[in-house]
């Protein structure tokens, strides 16, 4: 009698945590299918410059959020994890910046000046690992 007791306890531990595991599972799957979803509706998109200042804030506000590394530059470091890096192509002046350098240059003055020029992400990566988005690239398709 004990015997089959102690099975029948055993055999609810199991499934306790089977079921605990496939929760943490499904939460953690369900947290970046939540977060890549905020920026893929930005993906062959045409948007504003004022739109763009938010993609780039959530970027930013996303890196902080996980600790990010930084280089001697500014420049948030790919992690292969879940950092989340923006190139933005300005055709007015053929030039290529990082998220960073507009946001530490100020985003009002971006705002001013790109408020009403539309661009377009047209390049979304992943990390490997995680299956996060790591990168968006968006061209400036009006002047």
């Amino acid at each position: 009698m004990k015997k089959f007791v102690t099975i029948i306890i055993l055999f609810i531990v199991i499934i306790c945590i089977i079921m605990y595991a496939y929760y943490n599972y499904k939460a953690n799957y369900n947290n970046i299918n939540m977060q890549n979803v905020k920026f893929e509706n930005y993906y062959e998109k045409e948007i504003y410059g004022y739109d763009l200042t938010t993609v780039i804030n959530m970027a930013i506000d996303n890196n902080k959020k996980n600790g990010v590394q930084q280089d001697e530059k500014g420049i948030y470091i790919n992690n292969q994890e879940n950092s989340i890096n923006i190139q933005i192509e300005i055709t007015d002046n053929d030039t290529l910046y990082d998220m960073e350098t507009l946001y530490n240059g100020g985003m009002e003055n971006f705002v001013k000046y790109y408020n009403k020029i539309k661009f377009k992400c047209t390049k979304i990566e992943y990390h490997p690992k995680t299956k996060r988005i790591s990168y968006l690239y968006f061209e400036q398709i009006s002047e």
